[in-house]
């Protein structure tokens, strides 16, 4: 069985529309996807209607933020109609929203000629992050990929027209997860800035479930130091892709997470249940 869990589509950042993202797992050979888009849950419907086949698993990766430095929270099986964990969602949204509109203005005032109409165009109505003003930036030539927006020139951390947004600390975040029946995996922790050992420590104690370990974007010693750390907190490991689609090459399948680790997610989630789609 092969299971990768962490995907995006469209309905956040994402480049391909949900039902395409579930094609697309299914040709990479993949069993069991989760689809977990930033802060929302807008791209299940459609992915649960095209899975032929395959199982999906309902999530969404939460944006958290503790001094100053990006944290991203998987949350799994969770119950959507949780109204405390629902309002978080609802209030990073319209943080990104409004985040987008003020990093649209400092470009316009580095002579970029940029709208957020662009932008929203480009999000063809999903959560508005990042990556769309990256590729908004390539598609006016800016920059020649949308990976060299994210520099100090433009708009990576603390670059020029770089700006801050609502996110809520992690631990709020797990209690949060769990209260909604969800199970919650800290994504990609030695991506980029590296969280510290205590920090993650401080997450298990409120109840966290696992760490990502296996991820494109971090090295052998990264997973090594990881995995053992894990192994000390009790915390569950998993693997996934972290695919964006064309973003990050349809990279579907790269990684995995190992089958018992899966069933024991599961297992520790109860606001929702797996999809599993019948054979077309």
């Amino acid at each position: 069985m092969r299971i990768d869990l962490h995907s995006h589509s469209d309905a956040s950042d994402g480049t391909r529309p949900p039902a395409e993202v579930v094609a697309r797992a299914k040709a990479a050979g993949l069993d069991v996807l989760a689809l977990t888009d930033h802060d929302t849950t807008a791209g299940h419907r459609a992915a649960a209607a095209a899975l032929d086949g395959l199982t999906l698993v309902p999530g969404m990766e939460l944006s958290c933020r503790r001094d100053g430095m990006s944290i991203h929270l998987l949350v799994y099986l969770f119950d959507p109609e949780d109204e405390a964990l629902a309002a978080e969602c609802a209030l990073v949204r319209e943080a990104r929203d409004g985040r987008a509109s003020a990093m649209v203005e400092r470009l316009a005032e580095l002579g970029v000629p940029i709208t957020l109409e662009q932008v929203a165009a480009i999000a063809t109505g999903g959560v508005i992050g990042r990556p769309h003003i990256a590729r908004a930036l390539a598609d006016l030539g800016v920059v020649a990929d949308p990976a060299d927006a994210f520099t100090p020139e433009w708009i990576g951390s603390g670059g020029r027209a770089h700006v801050r947004r609502y996110a809520p600390d992690p631990a709020h975040a797990v209690r949060l997860a769990r209260a909604a029946g969800g199970a919650a995996v800290l994504a990609h922790p030695r991506r980029g800035d590296v969280l510290p050992d205590a920090w993650i420590a401080e997450l298990a104690a409120e109840g966290l479930t696992g760490v990502e370990v296996d991820h494109p974007m971090q090295d052998a010693a990264d997973r090594a130091h990881l995995r053992a750390l894990a192994a000390d907190l009790d915390l569950l490991v998993t693997g996934s892709s972290d695919d964006h689609g064309a973003l990050t090459g349809d990279r579907l399948g790269c990684e995995t997470t190992d089958p018992a680790v899966y069933e024991r997610l599961v297992a520790a989630a109860t606001g929702a249940a797996v999809i599993v789609g019948g054979c077309g």
